[in-house]
């Protein structure tokens, strides 16, 4: 997978402006091949011990090939693009010092952090976000920690996108006897598809479609099963999906001792709304307007702190149009925007 794009390596002259790029994710690396194509001098700070970001800690192999994504970190290397990682801005370095010590810089730290249900039970011991869980997994298994993530005998997946999916898979990998995957719509209202879906039951995984959770329940501070609430789906005018609908009095329990929770992921900015002048919408996603411009000049942001958890290419293609404006402001083309 090539980061460079738009330019060739030693085509552009070498340029004063430093540029500090805040997270190795996708949108991260294709802003950092643009800006140090046209001589910038780029150096990118990130938490986790090796470049990537989901391409590397989040997706599964199955789904993208890491060695070429690895291939394609070397590669920036190589043109002088400079990593700093195990670095978490806010706590090894602050960002008010990025901001001063810099010409320009770009936050894309992605949403790193799951949603979370909190019905009753949810602090019980084996009710666990997935995304973190599966990071875990990548870390144990690239050889960053010496113990492999827990997995449970009989576990349950909730939630209908890609992450509960690849959660099915690495719960089978890890030993699981039985996964359930419950989900509160359809598969054909599922942000993964029925294909993603079709996927989940042929890693062996069991389909319950049209339930959600509305209690952990435990024994001992430990999980030991689920309560589900049967759902109807009602059609809502104007809306893509209809809505889940409780159908009152009607309950499911399946036996658990581990709960995995895929309903979402929210951006995780290196900052406190806020702070250093920088504004959140309120969803905490980062305000910035056409040209990717935060409102605390020289503060660009892009990618999934943005727009919200999304695939892949559109958050290269947002870092994409974050090194341009970058390059623009650092021309002088464009000013800051009005706050």
């Amino acid at each position: 997978m090539r980061f460079i794009v738009r330019c060739k390596p030693g085509e552009y002259a070498e340029r004063r402006e430093r540029v500090a790029i805040v997270g190795a994710g996708p949108a991260g690396l294709y802003a950092a091949g643009y800006l140090r194509c046209r001589g910038f001098n780029v150096t990118v700070y990130d938490r986790n011990p090796e470049p990537g970001g989901f391409l590397i800690f989040g997706v599964l192999e199955i789904h993208i090939n890491k060695e070429r994504v690895r291939k394609g970190i070397e590669e920036l290397r190589s043109i002088g693009v400079e990593f700093r990682q195990n670095t978490v801005v806010g706590r090894d370095i602050l960002l008010g010092d990025l901001i001063e010590g810099y010409d320009a810089v770009l936050l894309a730290t992605g949403t790193w952090k799951s949603r979370r249900l909190n019905v009753p039970g949810s602090d019980l011991k084996g009710v666990l976000p997935a995304m973190e869980w599966i990071v875990d997994y990548h870390m144990w298994r690239y050889g960053y920690r010496s113990e492999k993530p827990p997995v449970g005998r009989r576990v349950v997946v909730v939630g209908g996108g890609l992450t509960a999916v690849d959660a099915v898979h690495v719960a089978k990998w890890l030993g699981a006897e039985e996964v359930h995957l419950v989900y509160r719509r359809t598969r054909s209202y599922a942000p993964a598809g029925e294909r993603g879906f079709r996927e989940a039951e042929e890693a062996g995984a069991i389909i319950h479609e049209l339930v959600t959770p509305v209690e952990y329940i435990g024994s001992g501070g430990k999980v030991t099963a689920v309560k589900l609430q049967k759902m109807q789906l009602v059609e809502q005018p104007g809306a893509k999906r209809p809505r889940p609908v409780p159908i009152p009095g009607e309950y499911v329990t399946l036996e658990a001792d581990m709960v995995l929770e895929a309903i979402g992921l929210i951006p995780t900015p290196p900052f406190n709304g806020g702070d250093y002048g920088i504004r959140l919408r309120e969803d905490g996603t980062i305000d910035v307007d056409e040209y990717k411009r935060t409102t605390r000049e020289p503060v660009f942001a892009a990618g999934d702190v943005v727009h919200g958890a999304s695939l892949i290419g559109p958050a290269m293609k947002s870092g994409l149009e974050a090194a341009e404006a970058i390059e623009k402001y650092l021309n002088g083309e464009i000013r800051w925007r009005n706050s």
